[in-house]
């Protein structure tokens, strides 16, 4: 009876393999979704607390310069020229230089509204902050790496580095996390669909949650608390931005539903 089950699992698992293969979108990894718990909680659930990540797909790399030409050419009305001023500020496609390797860096100077439009394009949306931070948890070997000193040390240490397109790199630059996404850190900062749902103060004492004590003034830098202020940092640079902003270290990647 065991042997039966057994051999009943592993057919179970090939078939779901398979069908993975088959359905995920190209240039896409799965994300197989599971219980989480963010910083900040979403709208009135404003507290820290458990979420279900439901399964998605996701772009294993940010969107290139060369992808986002491509884009350009069969959606004119997102070219520079022709772009509706509603959707981004002037900024927007300030450095689109594709010489040698640079059509490889991540598109950046691209609005919140031009990169759902990307996105959309593609059958897919932009990925939800719970999404983001649900894979982004993730380092080479666990889940949720959120809590290891060493992964967060090296997330800490580019949140420190100067930003602009003086810094850019290729897409693929670091290794894989463990669900086969790259560059989620040490690369360029990334629209959510949501980026403005938790709206987080300069002085993180008058938003009122449980994460208070770990965010509030100096509190973020405690090194019992340096996971926090990595995840701090992102949910303040997501409540400073507005979605026609194009600034030169803000890209993008796709999110598609589970099929």
């Amino acid at each position: 009876m065991m042997k039966a089950v057994s051999v009943l699992f592993i057919i179970s698992v090939v078939a779901f393999s398979s069908a993975l293969a088959v359905n995920t979108p190209p240039g896409a990894v799965p994300i197989p979704g599971g219980k989480f718990t963010p910083l900040y909680g979403f709208g009135k659930q404003d507290t820290q607390r458990e979420y279900q990540v439901e399964p998605f797909f996701v772009d294993k790399h940010p969107v290139t310069r060369e992808q986002y030409q491509r884009f350009l050419a069969s959606h004119p009305e997102w070219s520079k020229k022709r772009v509706d001023p509603l959707y981004t500020d002037e900024n927007y496609l300030k450095d689109l230089n594709l010489s040698g390797k640079r059509r490889h860096y991540p598109v950046t100077y691209v609005s919140w509204f031009a990169a759902q439009a990307y996105c959309e394009a593609k059958d897919g949306r932009l990925p939800s902050v719970l999404e983001w931070e649900f894979m982004a948890a993730a380092s080479q070997t666990k889940a949720n790496a959120s809590r290891d000193p060493e992964f967060v040390e090296e997330i800490l240490r580019w949140y420190s580095k100067p930003s602009g397109n003086a810094g850019l790199n290729p897409v693929g630059s670091h290794a894989p996390n463990l669900y086969g996404v790259q560059d989620l850190h040490g690369l360029i900062w990334e629209w959510t669909l949501d980026f403005n749902s938790v709206f987080v103060s300069g002085d993180n004492r008058q938003d009122g949650d449980k994460s208070t004590a770990a965010v509030c003034g100096a509190g973020p830098t405690n090194a019992s608390n340096r996971s926090d202020y990595a995840a701090f940092m992102r949910y303040a640079m997501r409540s400073s931005v507005q979605a026609r902003f194009a600034q030169p270290n803000l890209g993008f990647r796709c999110a598609y539903d589970g099929r």
